[in-house]
């Protein structure tokens, strides 16, 4: 069975990708993509030969017509509510590219939204589709470092607007800066609501069952820009302290060359610790009979991409899990909006869990 599926909103450059994703998928058919700006489609009408009656800059009719199974939305961070609550009455399973949302509020009306269809929302974090993430947490799956106690997350590039989609390298100008969302606190834009979910999310994977408690952080606005390019939380767990860092400015792009501090993941666990860094080939383990640390090369991933996973779970009538799923990227979500309300109130905040 063919999955029919339609782009709309192409805010985030990860359009462009989970588009490619689609059209290299054996069972999924690309039957439409919508903006409202008609130049943001170009670069995918040309490079999966769309047809122009497969292109909308109406979302309604993009629906009405196309027809879709799944629609996959990329807005801005700040209308992710808005356009799941558009396209939910359509009957449609929806995917939505990274962050959840702008706040914990924004993610229950989503929610909610898509509860009254009884179709699913999945939130895709691309960073679960790195081989050394993926092996990272089986690892712990199978207790070979024991009970998780500590994460570290560093994540970052050179900044939103000096890539597109597929990583083409771009210079943007002062002026595309001022223009884009992604630098628009109005919108979500900032480094925290950009890549903290990544951290807080996986982490929660990671954590399992351990509770967060306290959050603390701390970020760095630069002159002359309403959002963040920086900022470090630390989340106190019933088992010790984690801690999650996002940076626009790195020295280069993890994906070309991986900057200092490297970009990736660090687990402590009872009976071990392992690093796994974005696109590494191994990640590397410390155990009890192996103090000197050793290289593990990574697994095969269990799906390639988000588009293969999700139309396998509706195909199969399963329900998304791990970061994808609802419950754990609600949580990484309430920890996100508790730094940010921590960092505007320069205090710790206390969860109620």
């Amino acid at each position: 069975m063919t999955m029919k599926i339609a782009g709309i909103n192409f805010d985030h450059m990860h359009m462009g990708d989970l588009l490619r994703m689609v059209h290299e998928h054996p069972y999924s058919e690309l039957v439409g993509v919508c903006d409202e700006q008609p130049e943001r489609m170009q670069a995918s009408i040309e490079n999966f030969g769309i047809p122009s009656d497969n292109v909308f800059t109406d979302y309604r009719e993009c629906l009405e017509k196309a027809k879709p199974d799944i629609v996959v939305l990329c807005p801005a961070t700040a209308e992710h509510a808005l356009w799941t609550e558009r396209v939910a009455p359509f009957g449609v399973h929806v995917l939505v590219e990274k962050p959840f949302a702008s706040s914990l509020s924004e993610a229950d009306r989503m929610i909610a939204a898509m509860e009254k269809t009884g179709k699913q929302l999945a939130i895709n974090w691309p960073i679960r589709w790195i081989p050394a993430h993926y092996t990272a947490h089986q690892i712990i799956s199978e207790g070979r470092i024991g009970r998780v106690t500590e994460v570290s997350h560093y994540g970052g590039n050179r900044g939103p607007l000096y890539h597109s989609a597929d990583k083409l390298v771009t210079t943007p100008t002062t002026k595309e800066k001022a223009e884009s969302w992604w630098y628009s606190k109005k919108k979500g834009g900032g480094s925290l609501l950009d890549y903290l979910g990544y951290g807080t999310t996986i982490g929660t994977w990671f954590h399992g069952e351990n509770r967060p408690i306290e959050v603390l952080c701390m970020a760095h606005k630069p002159d002359g820009l309403e959002v963040d390019e920086h900022s470090i939380t630390i989340i106190r767990y019933d088992v010790g302290l984690s801690k999650f860092e996002t940076r626009w400015g790195t020295f280069t792009d993890p994906w070309i060359h991986q900057p200092q501090p490297k970009c990736g993941l660090v687990v402590k666990g009872t009976d071990g610790t392992i690093s796994s860094y974005d696109y590494a080939e191994n990640v590397h383990i410390q155990d009890r009979d192996h103090p000197e640390g050793y290289d593990l090369p990574v697994m095969k991933l269990d799906f390639q991409n988000p588009i293969e996973y999700f139309t396998h779970c509706i195909h199969n009538n399963q329900q998304v899990e791990g970061p994808l799923s609802l419950e754990v990227s609600r949580i990484g979500q309430l920890l996100v909006d508790a730094a940010c309300r921590s960092a505007q109130e320069k205090k710790a905040v206390r969860l109620d869990l």
